[in-house]
């Protein structure tokens, strides 16, 4: 397992316990409205909303000439945010891992 692989799993896990305890303070929906209270929180929001959406155009074009398909990491980007993105790489990882 590389190095890559590993980080890229450390980060899911960490990222996720946040996210699930998150869920358990605010739940889903309340993780968005929080957002919308301030003007700094209505920039995070934002630049999520951005990254995602490059995250995605992204996933899109390297989908081609990794061999991953991107379509249903772009249904988890669009419903979970940074972790359809991670899983990605995960996936074209794993890929190239098997094609060497």
């Amino acid at each position: 397992m590389s190095v890559r692989l590993l980080a890229l799993l450390a980060v899911i896990l960490a990222f996720g316990a946040l996210t699930v305890l998150a869920l358990m303070e605010a739940g889903y929906f309340g993780i968005f409205l929080q957002h919308f209270e301030n003007y700094a929180g209505m920039q995070v929001l934002t630049d999520l909303v951005i990254v995602c959406v490059l995250g995605i155009v992204w996933m899109l074009h390297d989908g081609k000439t990794s061999g991953v398909t991107p379509w249903p990491f772009v249904v988890l980007t669009l419903a979970a945010g940074a972790f359809g993105i991670l899983f990605y790489l995960v996936a074209r990882e794993i890929k190239s891992r098997a094609a060497t």
